[in-house]
């Protein structure tokens, strides 16, 4: 993601909190960083906060070294330089399982074997042009989740030149993860945001978790023990004109999109970062078959 984030045109985030007045109380402390290429913050209420925010922060970097593009040593960099992976963290098949489910539910509008063109698309709008058709078809030969053999034991690519971009769910998967170390630990006040948004019992002065959605004037949604993810085509671009977003469809090899923003509250921040990427390529009777329980909102 810190590629894209540097180099394309951004929306400043995807949902942000409102302001409140933090209590004066020894148990509340927060934290501010980057996760994956994107503002991170960290609000807990518990006696011990500072030393569950280190082993939270402890947990995000471990988890980078996962799923990380732009770390060339990442199990992720080394599966997109090799073309497999031998004895992959439980974690990175465990999130490979759950795009699975996601591409299999979106008749495959959420594909993160679209790396490929996604490089495509950024080295030709860098240099000023664009990917000719030629090019897209070819790339397209790269790609499809169908050809992604994945165990315990080994991550294999079926063709040549195929990679993954987890960027479409990891930051969702993360924040599942970092508020699951903090359940296990007894807490049961806190608001993990990696990118994407997931919360556990009330804020410090006892008011529900809200968070405003970015792109839609004016609406808040409350957190209760769920998570929160938007995507917006245009909240990336490829060009410096910000008229071509960076959500491609898999299908095509072209960038789509149906939506100006999706938003998607679900137990899971891991499903709601994937659903939402999706989304903003499907119809609204598509995203009704495929949202299963979770609430969506959509704008444009």
């Amino acid at each position: 993601m810190t590629t894209r984030r540097r180099f394309f045109s951004i929306l400043a985030g995807a949902a942000v909190l409102p302001a409140f007045g933090m209590p004066a109380s020894a148990n509340v402390a927060q934290w501010r960083g980057i996760a994956l290429g994107a503002e991170a913050r960290i609000i807990l209420d518990h006696p011990d906060a500072d030393r569950l925010i280190a082993v939270a922060v402890s947990e995000i970097q471990r988890l980078e070294n996962i799923f990380s593009l732009y770390r060339s040593n990442s199990q992720l960099s080394r599966l997109n330089r090799n073309g497999s992976l031998q004895n992959p963290a439980f974690e990175m098949v465990e999130l490979l399982s759950i795009c699975s489910n996601l591409n299999a539910r979106t008749n495959g509008a959420f594909d993160p074997s679209i790396q490929p063109l996604w490089a495509l698309h950024a080295a030709a709008y860098s240099a000023g042009s664009t990917p000719d058709a030629k090019d897209i078809s070819r790339t397209l030969e790269m790609t499809g989740w169908q050809h992604i053999r994945f165990s315990p034991d080994e991550i294999h690519f079926e063709r040549r030149g195929m990679a993954l971009t987890l960027n479409g769910i990891a930051q969702g998967f993360i924040a599942d993860k970092v508020t699951d170390l903090f359940r296990l630990n007894g807490v049961e006040n806190v608001l993990v945001n990696t990118g994407e948004i997931a919360a556990l019992g009330v804020q410090p002065d006892g008011r529900e978790w809200q968070v405003e959605l970015k792109g839609f004037k004016g609406r808040h949604v409350t957190l209760r023990g769920t998570a929160v993810a938007t995507s917006a085509p245009l909240g990336t671009t490829f060009d410096a004109g910000g008229t071509v977003g960076h959500i491609l469809d898999p299908r095509t090899g072209y960038p789509g999109g149906i939506w100006e923003s999706v938003s998607v509250i679900s137990n899971s921040a891991a499903e709601a970062d994937g659903l939402s990427t999706a989304f903003c390529l499907m119809t609204q009777p598509e995203i009704s078959a495929a949202k299963g329980q979770n609430e969506v909102y959509l704008k444009g």
